[in-house]
């Protein structure tokens, strides 16, 4: 019978020798601050719905006494959903592999449940922030965060929303792509503080962390000031939090965001208004069939990303995300 496709065997294996150290670098990165940053909350379905609500538009109001009332009419909430995803992650390592002594037991099944676990939240992150339609067709998709905003959105030439549409979220249409600049992060956050939402977080590619810096060159953003006292002396070359008209908001990158398709977007977060809607949070996959000198597993999520009220959230859509071309 012959080896099962992609096992990992000792004549692979690099840490099976004595003299090595005995620990393992991790050095993927695991930052997820979408995901991190969200409420959990348990999904109880496939397609979670909820609605969104608006209040009446500020008015003049002042009433005679002895009115005669008339009543207002009553607006409709807006329903929509999703569609959770199921994520798999997966691995096999033969029954020698599992015996042999090797360093820092890298290439051991309990190693890698937990490296695979890791993995597994940075493919709910990259979902999250892709511009993707969700879809009700087997695999289902969720529906990611650029497909949901269409109310406070900044976009290239050429641009447009999704939004939500006839069950199911919409991806945005791309644009030409622009830099990054101050005066688009404060228009958006005005749009998005006028609509009720209150941002704390501004998620970027690593590139636009960079980019941000730049704005203390602005003539009306104040310079850093530190007082001298005798150390040393440091080359400051980058800025963490925003305080702009509206109030304060911290910058932060997110590692996941560093390909073409996910870098082009900056998003304004309040993260009371996102979701992660659990099915079947992360676990590992019970009784799965012996059938060879291996041991395998398998860890698997199901879960989707709720926008509890789009308004409240906001994107600068199609700026350069890698480079200052690209």
């Amino acid at each position: 019978m012959a080896t099962v496709a992609n096992t990992v065997l000792t004549t692979a294996a690099i840490g099976n020798r004595e003299e090595l150290d005995n620990f393992v670098s991790m050095i993927t990165p695991t930052d997820t601050p979408i995901y991190t940053m969200a409420g959990k909350e348990k999904a109880a379905s496939k397609h979670p719905e909820w609605e969104y609500e608006d209040l009446d538009t500020p008015g003049t109001n002042a009433q005679p006494e002895g009115n005669e009332f008339t009543f207002d009419a009553v607006t409709a909430p807006t329903r929509v959903g999703a569609r959770t995803q199921i994520f798999t992650k997966t691995f096999t390592f033969s029954g020698t592999q599992q015996a042999v002594d090797n360093a820092g037991n890298a290439e051991k099944r309990a190693h890698e449940l937990m490296k695979k676990g890791k993995a597994l939240r940075k493919d709910m992150e990259l979902a999250i922030v892709s511009n993707t339609a969700s879809s009700n067709t087997d695999p289902r998709v969720l529906g990611g965060l650029p497909s949901w905003l269409s109310t406070n959105v900044s976009r290239g030439s050429g641009g447009s929303s999704g939004g939500f549409s006839s069950g199911d979220t919409v991806a945005e249409t791309t644009g030409t792509q622009r830099a990054w600049s101050k005066s688009l992060t404060d228009t958006l956050l005005q749009s998005i503080y006028q609509q009720g939402g209150s941002v704390t977080t501004v998620i970027t590619s690593p590139y636009n962390k960079g980019v941000f810096a730049t704005f203390m060159s602005d003539t009306n953003v104040a310079s850093f000031r530190y007082s001298a006292d005798g150390g040393t002396n440091t080359i400051v070359g980058t800025a963490d939090i925003y305080e702009g008209p509206l109030g304060r908001v911290k910058i932060q990158p997110n590692r996941v965001m560093s390909t073409s398709a996910s870098s082009r977007r900056v998003f304004a977060i309040d993260p009371d208004l996102v979701k992660w809607l659990s099915l079947r949070p992360i676990q590992e996959v019970d009784g799965l069939a012996k059938t060879g000198d291996r041991e395998s597993g398998v860890l698997l999520a199901e879960g989707t990303l709720k926008i509890v009220n789009e308004k409240g959230l906001g994107v600068i859509a199609d700026v350069f995300g890698l480079t200052s071309a690209s």
